[in-house]
């Protein structure tokens, strides 16, 4: 300890460490670093550490590198974690390839920018960098000119159709009018047949279960009513009310994109990578004009959809004063025989 304190007193200011124990810049600590000095160390040989020079970077701190490498880790855990698409890939012949891809993956497979497979609305079609993402509620897929892609295609509504139809309908075996059209044209028009057919079938569904409902609460004859009957009308209602609102915003959807001549341009992909394509768009067919007359084909048949939609709801509406009225004379008849039977007794 002697030979430490004469030692010490003979090493000038500057030499001295400017930090504490642990290594950690800012504190000042009269004990001299061990670093450097093993021959005062009761271990003998300590792995020597240079004295930090005036003005250098400090040294990490315990605390900075736990910092850094608790934030790699963060990352890394960010990394695994991150959203993973369920991909079905069809191309032009029909063939069929399934995977599953990160999102920023995909991104790059696809040319695209996160913002454009957000799918921030429930009915879109939408011309991204030479490619057309489309929502249907569920339904999800990009198209380009050589293929389209399916996204989170594991859902029960879509499994008979991607199975059984879309492939045959891209390969051209189904039942398209655009196949003398480029690919994306039957990829399009594909989509809109998918999901025009699975909102009728929804009406379908529901618009026989409603006609029988309100017969069976209008009826004079009957002498008493059954409450449950009331109970599925009023659900089968809101099923019919949630109908329409999903064809409304379809033809919102497709009116918008027939008002824009750009976006309808836009939608006609292979016009602009396909030398050919463009010269027979400009020469003879027309494929802003095809393609306008595709989404209005589709559009005549979600108003018609609606118009059905609409008569089952005035319908409803229409029966409601009856089924009021008939509730009420069971009511009273329940009171009158009430009455009688305490009279009675």
């Amino acid at each position: 300890m002697e030979g430490a304190r004469m030692l010490r007193q003979r090493l000038p200011l500057s030499a001295w460490p400017p930090f504490g124990p642990g290594l950690c810049p800012g504190r000042r600590s009269p004990r001299l670093l061990r670093a450097g000095l093993s021959c005062c160390s009761p271990w003998g040989s300590v792995q020597t550490r240079p004295l930090r020079r005036h003005g250098a970077p400090p040294f990490f701190c315990p605390s900075d590198l736990s910092r850094h490498f608790n934030t790699e880790a963060s990352q890394a855990m960010l990394a695994s974690m991150a959203p993973v698409f369920s991909v079905m890939k069809f191309d032009k012949d029909g063939n069929i390839s399934c995977y599953e891809r990160k999102k920023t993956e995909l991104y790059q497979e696809l040319s695209l920018q996160p913002r454009d497979l957000r799918f921030q609305h429930q009915v879109s079609i939408s011309p991204r960098n030479n490619k057309i993402v489309m929502r249907m509620e569920f339904l999800k897929a990009v198209v380009t000119t050589e293929y389209i892609v399916i996204l989170d295609y594991r859902n029960g509504n879509l499994e008979n159709w991607l199975f059984k139809e879309l492939s045959p309908q891209l390969a051209g075996e189904g039942q398209l009018v655009t196949y003398s059209l480029p690919f994306e044209f039957r990829a399009i028009e594909a989509i809109l047949q998918y999901w025009i057919g699975y909102l009728h079938g929804k009406l379908n569904s529901l618009q026989p279960q409603i006609l029988e409902t309100l017969n069976a609460l209008v009826d004079p004859k009957l002498l008493s009513l059954d409450r449950s009957k009331v109970h599925i009308l009023l659900q089968n209602g809101k099923s019919l009310a949630e109908l329409e609102t999903d064809l409304k915003v379809f033809k919102e959807t497709v009116l918008e994109i027939l008002d824009d001549e750009e976006v309808l341009e836009e939608l006609c992909l292979s016009k602009w990578t396909d030398p050919r394509v463009f010269e027979e768009s400009v020469s003879g067919i027309d494929h802003a004009e095809e393609m306008e007359l595709l989404l209005e084909n589709y559009y005549r048949q979600a108003d018609d959809l609606l118009n059905e939609t609409r008569e089952l709801r005035i319908l409803i509406d229409d029966s409601e004063s009856i089924i009021f009225i008939n509730l009420d004379r069971k009511v009273n008849s329940e009171g009158v025989l009430y009455q009688e039977a305490r009279t009675k007794s």
